[in-house]
């Protein structure tokens, strides 16, 4: 007979040689124990084919990310760990109301391991977790470490240490090890009674189970007294003949043992019946029961090639289980990855070229990169390319306008809600944007119409790496990359105070100013045809055309670009003319002034003949169009009505107009989101115009 194989995965690689010690001391005569390591990169990729492969909570951090290593199908289950009682014995020791370090190398790990001594009944000191980077206030009255052997995170100014050793695999997990390899018959055998008598366990009657565990008749009893999960077993014709209470509490069924306890009926949604005919372990699949998520496995047992019943082991998900599961089914559905690469970036001007390698470069970096150019520029389009070059380009990748959200509600959108923190908010609450990009990029357009109080909340988030939801109480780890985008000066805005200095120097580490298409030269023209194929147009444009191209401002850059194209699609012409063009661009080139002046009279409102600008009689009528709804109407509603009328404006065009016209009197803007509205003299303008 074959030897099983078991496969231990931890962070640490002592931490993984330590419990596979454990492992090999029970079933080192049956199966053989590898270990896998996450810092020394024996972990990553696609591990060796084992019967079992069991890692530690830290490891890959979710059960989605552990399956990515792990052949199709496999069997896959968490370490647990815990002390021993020589070693609970030696703590007892200590003097009663001592502080005491309890050192860790991760803040997660140190209060397990803490919540799980005062638990065994190791609540005489008062114990205060410790990791590296946490800095104490007052630490004079402090003068014993505790460490799982952890000693090189011992502050030095700790008097006395006391190396407990690495902790000891738990005899509930040693015990699902022998049932999922139908190793069962070894759980009697001298060697695992004296290790379970040696473990320490909070779990009522654990070590009293295997004082009787000779009197048990089947697996399935050592796992009704054992776990501390629920457990249903049924025979081979389908009769339910146990079910414990922790499953009774879960499933909401009071089991009272009879004959006519069918499973299809008692428990319908668990596929028993499928299991008796295959024969062969169930998928472990998540069910909603109760209103709580439980996971179900169901596992057949065998004896001489026959199936004689099967075994349901249920789990509730804890919180992080549960969001994980959450945030990566969400992400799956929202398509939160970087779409496309520096490679989709048109151009061979040299402007380009320099900004393309710039940025290559810096994609390496963990540090915050601004991308500052104009409006229709393709920042979004780069900071995709950057995610893709970056270290997280297996990550998710999350945009968002800041810009297109009211404050209320882009709060919630980037750190998510809890149930219940305002009217409307959906049942079981919301992550977050930060939460969607944990280990990837969050890419925030428009970053300066972000509020005041919003910009605290992203410092924080940028500093401490941790959020809080609205709503919420629990501090929230993220690890996140920033790369903002703005179409302003924000120098200036930190200036006029309108954008917090500290922020801004967090953003720009590395600023990149994306050349505008006026700077590019001949990739105006390169551009022109990638949008004529991708708009499956059939068109040449005229010598004259392309001069005027040349020289037009274009100052809403490809964006606009790509509209006029659009336009040109459907004028079916075969050679565009000056008359093939949009009547906005006729006009701009038809009036006396250079290219330069033209966009600039577009968005000068108080020249001697504001009515002379189609973009500002184009404005004014949307304007006056909500105004007779007694709406306000805020830029992006006005962009877009300009981009259907292919109407060239961009957003520094509308903004520096709009507070011209509230110069002038003829509208009120309001701060923020609040949108802009006709005064009576501005209504009066579009009446009589």
């Amino acid at each position: 007979m074959s030897k099983k194989k078991i496969s231990v995965i931890c962070m640490d690689p002592l931490a993984a040689t330590a419990y596979a010690a454990d492992i090999r001391s029970l079933f080192g005569d049956v199966a053989q124990v590898d270990t896998f390591s996450i810092w020394d990169g024996t972990a990553t990729g696609m591990l060796p084919p084992a019967d079992i492969y069991a890692a530690t909570t830290d490891a890959y951090g979710s059960a989605e990310e552990f399956s990515r290593h792990v052949p199709p199908g496999s069997q896959m289950m968490g370490i647990e760990v815990s002390f021993r009682w020589e070693t609970l014995n030696r703590l007892k020791e200590i003097p009663g109301g001592s502080k005491v370090l309890f050192v860790n190398m991760t803040p997660t790990m140190a209060r397990e391991a803490v919540s799980q001594l005062e638990q065994l009944g190791i609540n005489h000191v008062k114990w205060i977790s410790y990791f590296p980077g946490l800095q104490l206030q007052n630490h004079d009255d402090i003068h014993i470490a505790v460490t799982p052997d952890e000693e090189r995170y011992v502050p030095d100014w700790i008097d006395t240490t006391i190396n407990l050793g690495q902790r000891t695999c738990t005899t509930s997990m040693v015990v699902e090890i022998a049932l999922r390899l139908g190793l069962d018959h070894l759980l009697e055998t001298e060697p695992f009674q004296n290790y379970f008598h040696s473990i320490a366990s909070s779990n009522y009657g654990f070590n009293q189970m295997f004082a009787r565990s000779t009197r048990l008749e089947s697996q399935f009893h050592i796992l009704m007294e054992n776990l501390r999960d629920g457990v249903i077993a049924i025979n081979e014709k389908g009769v339910v003949y146990a079910c414990n209470q922790h499953a009774q509490d879960m499933t909401g069924v009071n089991f009272v043992m009879n004959e006519r306890n069918r499973c299809t009926e008692l428990f319908p949604y668990i596929p028993f019946t499928e299991c008796l005919q295959c024969t062969h372990p169930m998928p472990i699949k998540l069910v909603k029961v109760n209103g709580a998520n439980l996971s179900i496995e169901v596992i057949p047992v065998i004896r001489n090639g026959t199936c004689i019943g099967a075994f349901a082991i249920l789990q509730r998900f804890n919180e992080m289980e549960e969001r994980q599961n959450e945030l990566r089914s969400q992400l799956f559905q929202k398509g939160h990855y970087a779409k496309y690469s520096f490679d989709d970036v048109i151009g061979q001007s040299e402007a380009i070229l320099h900004t393309k390698q710039v940025l290559k470069r810096m994609a390496q970096s963990e540090s915050p990169v601004l991308l500052i150019g104009e409006t229709g520029t393709g920042k979004e389009l780069f900071a995709h390319g950057i995610h893709r070059e970056s270290r997280r380009s297996s990550g998710p990748f999350v945009a968002i306008n800041v810009a297109a959200f009211p404050e209320s509600l882009l709060e919630s959108e980037l750190f998510g809600y809890e149930e219940g923190a305002f009217t409307g908010a959906k049942r079981g609450g919301k992550p977050g944007l930060f939460e969607f990009a944990h280990k990837g990029t969050l890419f925030l357009d428009e970053v300066e119409g972000m509020s005041s109080s919003l910009q605290v909340m992203l410092l924080r988030a940028l500093q401490e790496r941790e959020i809080m939801r609205v709503g919420g109480k629990q501090i929230i780890h993220v690890d996140v990359r920033i790369i903002a985008a703005t179409n302003e000066s924000l120098e200036e805005k930190v200036r006029q105070g309108t954008f917090r200095r500290d922020l801004y120097y967090r953003l720009s580490t590395l600023p990149v100013v994306i050349p505008p298409l006026s700077q590019r030269g001949d990739d105006l023209l390169l551009l022109v045809a990638h949008f004529r194929k991708e708009l499956h147009g059939d068109f040449v444009l005229s010598p004259q055309v392309q001069e005027l191209f040349r020289s037009y401002s274009w100052p809403g850059n490809i964006r606009e670009l790509r509209n006029v194209v659009e336009y040109l699609v459907y004028t079916g012409s075969r050679e565009i003319t000056f008359d093939d063009l949009p009547p906005t661009l006729q006009q701009s080139f038809s009036l006396p002034q250079s290219a330069g002046a033209v966009a600039s009279a577009s968005v000068q409102p108080s020249s001697a003949s504001p009515l002379q600008s189609p973009v500002f009689r184009f404005v004014l009528k949307q304007l006056y169009q909500a105004s007779q709804l007694h709406q306000a109407i805020g830029r992006e509603k006005i962009l877009e009505a300009a981009r259907e009328a292919y109407l060239p404006l961009s957003q520094q065009e509308l903004r520096t107009m709009l507070a011209e016209m509230s110069r002038q009197g003829l509208v009120r803007v309001s701060r923020g989101r609040g949108g802009s509205q006709l005064t009576p003299e501005g209504r009066k303008l579009a009446e009589n115009g």
